[in-house]
């Protein structure tokens, strides 16, 4: 065998279908379910085809997103080495200290919460003495 002959794969090209497949691919489920709803307006068979295809290939319901119920502080903290020590340690001393400012702010806005909250109160008792008041008066 030649070195051309057991390069042949590699050097065949790919069909509009296989580069339009890889390209949706790349641009996520969105693109797909545009290009489904876009095959329905222009052509419903070819909508009806595309839909097929999506269940079919299983790429409706496959999980490539990561789960949106995880919150950012989860996604952010990724705890992989880098391979520079003084770094890692930089880098988890960071983080530790943004996650105490996070706290520590979150905090200072339930007490501002609270002090609103009980300032409304105060206000709604005050006005509703006052309204006693006036009617106790006018009888």
């Amino acid at each position: 065998m030649t070195s051309l002959s057991q390069n042949a794969p590699a050097l065949q090209q790919t069909g509009w279908f296989t580069r339009a497949e890889q390209w949706l691919d790349s641009k996520g489920k969105g693109a797909w379910i545009a290009a489904t709803v876009l095959g329905f307006i222009l052509f419903w068979p070819v909508g009806l085809a595309l839909l097929a295809y999506l269940i079919w290939s299983k790429r409706m319901f496959n999980t490539s997103c990561k789960s949106s119920t995880s919150s950012w502080r989860q996604k952010s903290i990724e705890h992989r080495s880098t391979g520079n020590s003084a770094f890692d340690a930089y880098k988890a001393d960071t983080l530790r200290r943004l996650e105490q400012e996070q706290d520590k702010f979150e905090a200072f806005l339930e007490r501002l919460r609270d002090a609103k909250d009980k300032a409304e109160f105060d206000q709604f008792m005050d006005e509703r003495a006052a309204k006693t008041d006036t009617t106790a008066t006018n009888t």
